[in-house]
């Protein structure tokens, strides 16, 4: 038996004797109708009662609730896009670590090993490693090694865009629930996948993947014997994504450390007490506390005594987690989180879980249950995938929220020295540029392509380890000092049990 299977049974034994106890109500009976659950003799109306989602792969459960999101200390470049502001986020999951250069050297090799008549989809997915050339320095060595090398397996992967980094995190989400299948029982490893015949949640929800099928569930339905495992069982994990702009910030604060009965007795500027970048700790104290650059030119220290004992990026479990138990919430890269950019997003939120960046799309199916649902180019949203359009499963549709009381497109501005393509300030992308022919003309950088990112890298200044600081890019654009790290809801209790 599995190991999730019986932690199931144990959650669903724990939780049932709980419930009725405290409501005096036998959960194995339909308060609506009297008619007993998982019954065969009454139909067979299947119930899982009591079941707690268990933990994926690689990611640590972070306990929601308020917080104060938004600037903590001053804004040096006033853009004035990051207001304080109250809100909550509820219980979510998060990667303990950057996704690392082996775990996506793992998905390439899915891709390419899979999509056998597609190739583009292999190399659509490989990340930019050119990013690492400049004009005057000498990193051309980068360029081959450090994706490749397996003395950079556990560094964080760089030069993947966000688009590339969220159809990993769909990729993830598949192997991981055909994982959860095998281990269940109900299928078998199928290493001949090819193509379109691949293991995808919502082709397999939708009975549109069959795969190598060990032995289904037990069917409490009397006109069937057996069936596939449902949504509705508890078993399968929801999709692993991006995190918000809001989930990453809470997250690297870790506010569980500082806080009394509800108190925050300490706002903190990194993801540590203190003012100080260095470890104050009496063991290990003036060490510095993430991988960044002091000051130009100085991204190590002095050789006999390196400050932070990396040139460039750092093994993802470098420097002391914060109270979450996640590392490098500030400094080695920067992360993209699913935010497109706006300046104004501080002034225009939801108090629960905010975000910007929503593109609704409606599921429906016909009589028959078959996915009905089209995107603007004809295609199924849920289907297995034909062909290159793997790599691109974010379907942008009608229904687009991001705008959502947003004038930043069509601001009008006035010509003036603070408007410029290039200030001068070190990581500075200004809202608006300058046309280089015409002074007098000013183009804004904001559209529904700039993705937020945040965190500090290895060369960053220590003003941008801070979690509230945010900057943004392209999402088909990339980068040697951005990575990502995955996140997932958090569904049923906050805690868990």
């Amino acid at each position: 038996m599995s190991k999730i299977k019986t932690l199931s049974i144990v959650c669903s034994a724990a939780l049932l004797l709980f419930s009725c106890a405290k409501s005096g109500h036998n959960e194995r009976v339909s308060a609506a109708t009297g008619w007993e659950y998982n019954n065969p003799d009454n139909g067979g109306f299947e119930v899982t009662m009591g079941v707690e989602q268990v933990t994926g792969p690689g990611l640590v459960l972070i306990e929601g609730g308020r917080f104060t999101m938004g600037r903590v200390q001053q804004d040096v470049f006033y853009d004035w896009n990051n207001e304080p502001r109250t809100v909550t986020v509820s219980s979510f999951y998060m990667d303990e670590t950057e996704i690392r250069n082996v775990d996506y050297r793992e998905y390439l090799y899915w891709l390419r090993r899979v999509y056998t008549d597609y190739p583009e989809v292999y190399r659509r997915a490989l990340p930019d490693t050119l990013v690492w050339r400049t004009p005057m320095g000498y990193n051309d060595p980068y360029v081959q090694y450090y994706f490749r090398h397996p003395s950079y397996n556990n560094y964080p992967v760089v030069g993947v865009s966000w688009v590339q980094a969220s159809d990993y995190c769909l990729w993830r989400s598949d192997r991981v629930n055909e994982q959860i299948l095998i281990d269940e029982g109900e299928l078998n490893y199928d290493p001949n996948q090819l193509n379109a015949n691949n293991f995808n949640t919502e082709a397999y929800l939708a009975g549109q993947y069959e795969g190598v099928v060990n032995q289904l569930r037990e069917s409490l339905n009397p006109n069937q014997t057996e069936r596939r495992t449902n949504f509705e069982d508890g078993i399968l994990l929801p999709n692993y994504r991006l995190p918000t702009e809001a989930e990453f910030e809470f997250a690297a604060y870790g506010l569980r450390g500082n806080t009394y009965d509800e108190r925050i007795y300490e706002r903190r500027i990194y993801p540590w007490d203190g003012h100080n970048v260095r470890n104050a700790n009496a063991k290990n104290r003036g060490q510095m506390m993430a991988n960044f650059i002091r000051g130009r030119g100085d991204n190590m220290g002095v050789a006999g005594n390196l400050n932070d004992n990396a040139s460039i990026t750092a093994d993802v479990r470098s420097y002391w987690p914060n109270d979450y138990g996640l590392y490098c919430m500030a400094g080695n890269v920067n992360e993209w989180v699913m935010d497109v950019y706006r300046p104004l997003s501080s002034g225009d939120y939801d108090g629960f879980n905010p975000f910007r960046g929503n593109v609704f799309t409606d599921l429906r199916r016909d009589a028959n249950g078959q996915v009905v649902a089209k995107d603007n180019l004809g295609r199924l949203y849920v289907d297995t995938v034909q062909d290159i359009d793997v790599a691109d499963r974010y379907n942008y549709q009608k229904g687009d929220y991001r705008n959502y009381n947003d004038g930043d497109v069509r601001s009008s501005i006035s010509a003036s020295s603070d408007w410029t393509i290039d200030d001068g300030m070190e990581g500075s992308l200004r809202m608006y540029a300058q046309d280089q022919e015409d002074a007098n003309n000013f183009v804004t950088l904001i559209n529904d392509n700039s993705r937020v990112y945040k965190g500090g890298s290895w060369k960053d200044r220590a003003y941008w380890l801070n979690p509230s600081t945010r900057r943004f890019l392209d999402q088909d654009a990339s980068r040697d000092d951005i990575g990502f790290r995955c996140a997932m809801i958090r569904v049923g209790s906050p805690s868990g049990i």
